[in-house]
């Protein structure tokens, strides 16, 4: 595909970097020579220095031919200004802008439509990942959950730990335990490797185990590899920007909810429009301030300012000072692995959440979702099952007679309201919902070749 990318940031970087490795012919628009550089010194793409709503700009940028323009600027108003140019003098098939402003999103399904606002697909980054913190809230003990199907299924990553009813023992034990759940786990990492899950393999304490099961069972199978952890009801959120916001909105009709702002006129404007969150004016990183308001006692401190230093520091306070869970907020990708799994229990990065809604939209075949996990070296995909046996690789085969890329391993199946777990005996038939993980997701080309029908395939 011919993409262009508009802004070179992290986010429009990161993108670059996922489509580059894919065959795409990507080319960055961004008004800072410097940032395009360094992204041209690591990857094989072409630049265009300017701004990205200009239409000259767009026109050398190759605007005329491309398949599909992603606006992720830091400006609401540039993005959508650009989807309107490409398609009003381009006719660019596909435009994707990154919208941040709440006012924008609300209305969405008023303004964009091609007779006024022509964007195809929006991406809310903050909502994105409002909703990803808000999963790891409703699964205790959790370290990355994701859903398909419309929630019908759910792929969860948690880490074994001792005392685990399955450290110690064979994946096989898995039914012996539960024999009434089905479950299939798709990937283990062991000291940052992937091993490839055999019945014989057994588990490890601290191994990253990435299972998946229909939603209703996931705490039963996350009973078996840790400790459950009781349900988290005292919350305390720092940051009261667009995401602490939203999140105190999700969860104070059903915890117990206390925000820390430092801007006071901010912090005036929460109280007022929150219905039952506590908000109080200061830094969350004021040791008085916290005990006074008995950390000790809080099961999860989630810290979502804009400042990276500033979330991981809070979050290690709040920690020693007794916090049962520190969650962190974090803009710069790199930070996220430094910090994770010590006294910070999750980092999360929005840009890996707004790079998984993005590849949802440029994924080739009937690929309706899209998952970047452990920071963008695997995926997870559901992929939509087109065509008949004479047109397709999969419908009426049994899923061990598919030649799957390496590292890639198909969980489940989602058929109408019934989730099937996946075995090697199962046929797939049309219209189902198929969940695959890929440990490397440079096959994902492959992949979506899989999931193509053709007029040209006869078994």
């Amino acid at each position: 595909m011919k993409i262009i990318i508009l802004g070179a940031g992290q986010v429009g970087g990161t993108l670059a970097e996922n489509l580059v490795g894919e065959k795409n012919e990507i080319t960055v628009i961004d008004s800072d020579p410097t940032r395009l550089r360094a992204l041209q010194d690591r990857l094989d793409l072409q630049v265009v220095v300017g701004v990205g709503s200009h239409p000259d700009v767009l026109k050398k940028a190759g605007a005329e031919d491309a398949d599909m323009l992603i606006a992720v600027t830091n400006s609401d108003e540039s993005n959508m200004l650009a989807c309107q140019v490409a398609y009003s003098l381009f006719k660019t098939p596909t435009k994707i802008a990154r919208v941040r402003s709440e006012q924008y999103i609300i209305y969405q399904e008023q303004l964009y439509k091609q007779q006024d606002i022509p964007v195809d697909h929006i991406i809310a980054p903050e909502q994105l990942v409002t909703k990803a913190i808000k999963r790891l809230i409703d699964y205790p003990g959790a370290l990355q959950v994701v859903e398909f199907a419309e929630g019908k299924a759910s792929l969860v990553a948690v880490k074994a730990y001792y005392g685990g009813l399955l450290v110690g023992h064979a994946l096989s034990a898995l039914k012996e335990h539960m024999p009434n759940v089905e479950t299939r786990v798709a990937a283990i990492y062991r000291r940052g490797r992937p091993i490839r899950p055999l019945g014989t393999t057994v588990i490890e304490a601290d191994d990253e185990v990435f299972f998946i099961a229909a939603t209703k069972h996931i705490r039963a199978v996350m009973s078996e590899l840790q400790k459950l952890e009781s349900s988290y009801k005292r919350i305390m959120i720092a940051g009261g920007g667009l995401i602490g916001a939203g999140l105190a909105k999700r969860l104070e009709h059903n915890h117990n909810v206390k925000l820390i702002e430092y801007h006071r006129e901010r912090a005036n404007y929460l109280s007022a429009h929150l219905d039952k969150t506590i908000v109080f004016c200061g830094d969350a990183s004021d040791p008085e301030l916290l005990s006074e308001e008995s950390i000790d006692q809080v099961d999860a401190f989630i810290a979502v300012t804009n400042d990276d230093e500033a979330n991981i520091m809070s979050a290690m306070l709040a920690k020693r000072m007794g916090a049962q869970k520190a969650m962190v907020l974090i803009q710069r990708s790199a930070y996220v692995d430094l910090v994770q799994g010590g006294e910070i229990d999750i980092a999360f990065s929005p840009q890996q959440a707004t790079i998984s809604a993005l590849l949802t939209h440029i994924r080739r075949g009937d690929i309706v979702n899209v998952y970047s996990l452990r920071r963008g070296a695997a995926e997870a995909i559901e992929a939509i099952a087109h065509g008949d046996e004479n047109t397709s690789r999969v419908v009426g085969r049994e899923i061990g007679s598919i030649k799957l890329p390496p590292g890639t391993t198909i969980g489940a199946i989602v058929r109408d309201d019934q989730v099937i777990i996946a075995h090697s005996d199962t046929v797939i038939e049309a219209n189902d919902h198929v969940i695959l993980f890929l440990v490397d997701k440079k096959y994902i080309n492959d992949v979506e070749k899989i999931f193509q029908p053709s007029a040209f395939f006869f078994g």
